[in-house]
């Protein structure tokens, strides 16, 4: 005698994406989330301000934009574009890019940040994981079930 069981609830399914919503969704989406990260840093007591050379460097809110911007077009807009080819890149990817997201936290942690800043900035890095799955995921559910 065999039994089945449910389970109560709903799954969360990832819905399929084009290229174009899937890189530029994903990089609305964390760019939104990391500023909304900075905004609470800030109101926190955070400075976002570094020493390098004696000078001080601020990184918010522009460093912000620009170190959630650039690395997420390149690594999404290298991925969609292979996945033209191989659809498999887009796992890589997700692993790759969710790995160096939470990686570079060390550069973070190691810099001459207050407290309130290098939290805020730590946790800038682990937003990007989650926007890059689900558009890794998104895109190769729409290349696989068309």
């Amino acid at each position: 005698m065999s039994t089945a069981t449910t389970l109560s609830g709903t799954a969360v399914r990832i819905p399929a994406l084009n290229r174009p919503v899937a890189v530029f969704g994903a990089i609305g989406a964390a760019l939104l989330a990391n500023l909304v990260v900075w905004l609470i840093g800030a109101a926190a007591g955070g400075t976002f301000e570094t020493a390098d050379a004696g000078q001080a460097q601020s990184v918010a809110p522009g460093g912000i934009i620009m170190m959630t911007v650039v690395p997420m077009l390149i690594g999404l807009g290298a991925a969609a574009l292979l996945s033209y080819r191989w659809i498999g890149v887009l796992r890589v990817a997700a692993v790759t890019g969710s790995a160096l997201a939470v990686a570079t936290i060390g550069g973070t942690v190691g810099a001459d940040f207050d407290t309130a800043s290098t939290v805020a900035l730590s946790i800038t890095h682990l937003t990007l994981v989650p926007a890059i799955v689900v558009a890794t995921e998104g895109l190769r559910r729409k290349l696989i079930e068309g």
